[in-house]
């Protein structure tokens, strides 16, 4: 062999070796051993066990890890950024909440990773990596709180705390396959907890086990004993589950199903959240600054998706704005868009949240009582694939925000319940109690945990006849199911089928139409209006939209636009009586 392939060859030898060793270190920041969900590790050890015959500490023998927004004396809570830890000293007292875990014989065992200043819910943070999500590795883990979650989804420790603005807890919980408790609003101390948003920001939770759950809520709320409660309503918001991009009956049929078997069938209710906001919470038109005939044209759970973050936006720059403006730190671009892209808020749109705050508080309070639960999904969208755009989308915001704005604005408190995967996403429900019922809600997600999970491994691995037959196919069984529960008056549940036909095939005009037909029959003009205009897309001559449509528009005070459809409706369908009769009564009514 000559030289110069001798050369050749340790060269190439040498390429090999240098790539074996760039891929070993890229694989050890993709999966670091702690997951990258730790900023810093330390120690704070729970005082000596009392003597018999006194009880141990409540909380002995379990671990937790807090995001870095906890103050701990000796270290610098760093926020999310490094030029707020440049820019600050060490804390000289610990969190009181921290302490008190501490003293209920907890032990503390490092700060975790939070979104950049925690003004987002990705989870991803350019400063100090992004940690990796245990349930789905190359998806978001979810923030603000993205380390104290991936720390208890990886069991590296028990429990862990987080701080929820607008789903700083409740989004890693559902991102990452662990439970996650916003407690009812200031109900827990905040003293040594850096502030995002003062009127919406709540210290929550992590936990993968109920029991571990409820063990750290009775510490921090300081529940005295009691006996637990049943619920006597178990309300399910069936438009808000029809935003959720997995198949209806993943969540819906658990929820049924379980709490058929602990409380009865007679305690589920179904609630249209969306027309229920727009006539409990009257503020929304004032904020919106349009309406017809007293209906807000905008859905009223968005309008609380854009409340909710001009409310944050607002209080994280009457606390921060002035280090910004002298430190000048370097902003994600979508930390800044979100924080410096809308308009100031005016003084008045200021009081017109606060207003909207308290009327949904009271709207909430109302609908559920002291023993009633809300069911909604926790969000509305899987994780997005690391460095993915959906994210920054304000489409994808918009549906997060108005799902996890409930619980936000209301001051209510929420518990994330993981339900498995579907198509290797984690899934969740939520379910919400009345501000002050923490107690209850951790009552009942006691109760009902093991039968939740037992039905989602039922619905699970029970797929046999709808994986037999095509989408198609299984969209006109869910049509048919949906026609039956219309004829029934049934019409919730005839709305869930029609849902179910649509997912499965979007492309049908007759699923939109039929849709409209029940969603007239509960009063939601607005979504009727939509399903026809969206069937008329489809099929020009669907002579049941224009008809219905008419009808919608009708009640909302388009008239033109009623007679316009009625008219069309008569000229497909010469015969067709009621349409040519409606278009008549309108005419000499409004038309000059």
């Amino acid at each position: 062999m000559g030289s110069s392939q001798t050369a050749s060859l340790w060269v190439l030898l040498g390429l090999g070796l240098a790539g074996i060793l760039i891929m070993t270190r890229k694989l050890k920041q993709v999966i670091r051993e702690d997951f990258g969900a730790f900023v810093e590790k330390l120690q704070l050890l729970p005082p000596p066990q009392p003597a018999p015959p006194k009880a141990p500490h409540p909380l002995t023998g379990l671990t937790f890890a807090v995001s870095d927004v906890f103050d701990i004396e000796g270290h610098v809570t760093g926020f999310g950024h490094p030029d707020w830890a440049k820019t600050h000293d060490p804390a000289s007292q610990t969190a009181h909440v921290v302490s008190t875990l501490v003293q209920g014989g907890a032990t503390c065992i490092g700060k975790t990773v939070v979104d950049e200043l925690a003004y987002s819910i990705s989870g991803e943070n350019e400063h100090y990596f992004t940690p990796t999500n245990p349930t789905a590795p190359s998806k978001t883990p979810g923030g603000s709180s993205s380390g104290a979650a991936v720390a208890v989804a990886a069991n590296l420790a028990d429990f862990s705390l987080g701080l929820d603005t607008i789903g700083g807890v409740r989004v890693p919980a559902a991102f990452c396959g662990i439970m996650g408790f916003r407690p009812s609003h200031r109900a827990v101390s905040h003293s040594g907890v850096l502030p995002v948003s003062t009127s919406l920001d709540t210290v929550g939770w992590f936990a993968k086990d109920p029991k571990v759950l409820g063990r750290v809520g009775h510490v921090l709320l300081q529940l005295p004993f009691a006996s637990s409660r049943s619920p006597r309503q178990i309300v399910i918001a069936d438009d808000c589950l029809q935003q959720v991009k997995v198949p209806t009956d993943r969540i819906a049929q658990v929820v049924v199903k379980s709490t058929e078997k602990h409380f009865g069938r007679q305690v589920l209710k179904h609630e249209n959240l969306d027309d229920y906001f727009n006539l409990k919470v009257p503020s929304l038109r004032k904020f919106h600054g349009e309406k017809t005939n007293g209906v807000v044209k905008v859905s009223s759970i968005k309008l609380l998706a854009h409340v909710a973050q001009s409310l944050q936006r607002h209080e994280f720059k009457q606390n921060h704005d002035e280090w910004i403006n002298l430190v000048n730190p370097t902003l994600d671009p979508a930390t800044s868009a979100q924080l410096y892209g809308p308009p100031e808020s005016s003084d008045m749109e200021v009081e017109i949240c606060k207003s909207i705050k308290n009327e949904l508080h009271a709207a909430v309070n109302s609908l559920l009582k002291d023993d009633g639960i809300l069911v909604i999904p926790s969000v509305a969208d899987p994780p997005s694939k690391l460095g993915g755009k959906p994210l920054l989308s304000e489409d994808f915001r918009s549906r997060a925000f108005g799902l996890l704005s409930i619980a936000s604005l209301s001051g209510c408190c929420q518990v994330t319940i993981p339900l498995g995967l579907h198509n290797k996403n984690p899934v969740s429900v939520s379910f919400i109690a009345r501000h002050g019922g923490d107690r209850f809600l951790l009552d009942t997600l006691q109760t009902m945990y093991t039968s939740l999970q037992e039905q989602a491994d039922l619905v699970t691995n029970t797929k046999l006849s709808k994986n037999a037959l095509t989408r198609e196919q299984s969209a006109e069984v869910s049509k048919e199911k949906g026609n039956q529960a219309f004829k029934a008056k049934e019409y919730q549940t005839a709305i869930g089928f029609y849902s179910e036909a649509i997912k499965l095939s979007g492309n049908n005009a007759t699923y939109y139409s039929n849709r409209a037909a029940a969603y007239l029959e509960i009063g939601s003009f607005l979504q009727a209006e939509a399903d026809c205009s969206q069937a008329i897309n489809l099929d020009k001559k669907n002579v049941k939209a224009y008809f219905r449509r008419g009808t919608a528009r009708e009640v909302l005070g388009y008239y033109k636009e009623a007679i316009e459809d009625f008219k069309y409706a008569h000229v497909l369908e010469p015969t067709n009586k009621r349409a040519a009769a409606a278009a008549e009564r309108l005419r000499k009514l409004f038309v000059q």
